[in-house]
């Protein structure tokens, strides 16, 4: 039986070789800049649920659908690029960003690249038109919904009042509706059928829910040389996460965390959420995420794909751990 593992790294493997194939050998510093982030690796997770979820609908059918599935991880890239340049971020994947080694109207045409070429790829998919047109469509959702959870995320660094439900909705769209349109595309491609395509969405949705609150946690609790995330950084910068929303309906100001911290305060934080219960919640939220994933799965047949796409809503919430 094939380890979850072993499935991942196998199809990075190959998403590599075909990223490679269009990408390895591109000319001039705008095609360059566009290549940067994909030529410098990623678990390819996306392109994993596009697989895995084409293959449960039909076995085999993935075969057919390898452009599709770097259509994903262009439009993942894609997002990548933009913001990091909102974030004004430095490093990205142990290289500097796009912006960093070109400059911001470089690197935003670089992403304006990758948006176009995820469609063109989705084009190349050895699938009827139908269902081309189908999943297209939903591409283009996705990518304005992406947009739509990023200005909320932005919108929310101004804020103090945050409720959960906003949060949820906003990460939905940041992170969820990619997961949801990876495995749904991957579906549709295969002949999913309305219900099959639905619940594919939903398993996405929900997973990348979990995954991103799982990122909170990890933020947060994880070492440093083992996440490469600068520990705590959410709180210093004051952002609108599960954890803040919780600490603050809990009365725990984290006003005064806005700073550098050293790490004894940080775990004194740590262990102050700790015992209010507040970390137990989150986790309970994401767990709660990744079972309604699981669950939307119910309508698809037992096979070794849909046991691998439970399993990856299952590794949303404990990497990190």
């Amino acid at each position: 039986m094939t380890t979850l593992n072993d499935y991942l790294e196998k199809n990075a493997d190959r998403i590599d070789r075909v990223i490679h194939r269009y990408f390895g050998a591109v000319h001039g510093d705008l095609f360059r800049a566009s290549a940067h982030l994909l030529l410098a690796g990623g678990k390819r997770l996306r392109p994993a649920v596009v697989i895995l979820a084409a293959d449960a609908v039909k076995k085999g059918a993935s075969d057919d659908l390898l452009p599709a599935a770097l259509a994903l991880e262009l439009t993942h890239n894609f997002t990548l690029i933009h913001d990091d340049i909102m974030d004004g971020d430095v490093t990205r994947r142990g290289v500097p960003t796009v912006h960093t080694v070109w400059d911001e109207p470089t690197a935003i045409l670089a992403g304006d690249v990758l948006y176009a070429k995820a469609f063109e790829f989705i084009c190349l998919a050895d699938a009827k038109d139908i269902a081309k047109v189908r999943a297209t469509r939903m591409l283009a959702r996705t990518c304005a919904e992406i947009c739509e959870g990023q200005s909320l995320d932005m919108a929310f660094e101004k804020r103090d009042d945050v409720s959960e439900t906003e949060y949820l909705d906003m990460v939905g769209k940041k992170t969820g509706v990619l997961y949801g349109a990876s495995a749904a595309i991957g579906g549709i491609l295969a002949g999913a059928n309305p219900i099959q395509a639905d619940a594919l969405y939903q398993f996405g949705v929900n997973s990348g829910v979990a995954f991103q609150i799982q990122d909170d946690l990890i933020d947060l609790v994880a070492d440093t040389a083992k996440s490469g995330k600068d520990r705590a950084s959410d709180i210093r910068e004051g952002k609108q996460t599960l954890i803040a929303i919780k600490a603050r309906e809990s009365g725990i100001d984290l006003a005064s965390y806005r700073r550098e911290l050293t790490g004894a305060e940080i775990d004194g934080l740590i262990a102050r959420l700790e015992d209010a219960g507040i970390l137990d919640e989150v986790r309970a939220a994401a767990v709660e995420r990744a079972a309604a994933a699981k669950g939307a799965l119910g309508v698809l047949p037992d096979s070794e794909e849909k046991r691998l796409l439970a399993e990856i809503a299952d590794y949303f919430i404990t990497r990190g751990n």
